[in-house]
């Protein structure tokens, strides 16, 4: 499977707003140096994923991008299908249907969209936190 720069992006762009404690509008700045996204290319995606109904924005000197949606309710799967459109088909097509592995790519294809339409943002992020709460020194005597 082949995620273009802009998906990747778009998914950790996703990823640092649901991340972030109480709902609170993040500046494009903050995402981009956090996240090591160009600027200017963030400002694209984060309008597009504004007009997917991912993300909202707000004006002003405490403005900036928050989820539209509770992070629960985000799938790296509609980020994925927003973002790249429907290659699959053409993906599909440049393959031979009286193939030998037809019905394997078939199978790999629905098990991807299975795992990709079930992994939502609020547990990419505990399963985040969790991973690197566990190996916290604690210099506490």
């Amino acid at each position: 499977m082949n995620i273009s720069v802009k998906s990747e992006y778009a998914l950790l762009a996703i990823f640092d707003l649901a991340s972030r404690p109480g709902g609170e509008p993040v500046k494009i700045a903050d995402i981009a140096r956090r996240q090591a996204i160009p600027q200017k290319f963030l400002e694209l995606i984060l309008a597009s994923l504004k007009q997917g109904g991912f993300v909202e924005s707000r004006r002003g000197a405490d403005g900036g991008y928050l989820l539209a949606k509770s992070p629960e309710s985000i799938t790296v799967g509609d980020v994925l299908r927003f973002v790249e459109g429907r290659n699959e088909e053409r993906s599909k097509a440049r393959r031979a249907t009286d193939s030998a592995f037809a019905d394997l790519w078939d199978a790999v294809d629905r098990a991807l969209d299975n795992v990709l339409s079930h992994a939502n943002f609020a547990q990419l992020v505990r399963d985040w936190d969790e991973k690197h709460s566990r190996f916290v020194p604690n210099w506490e005597i």
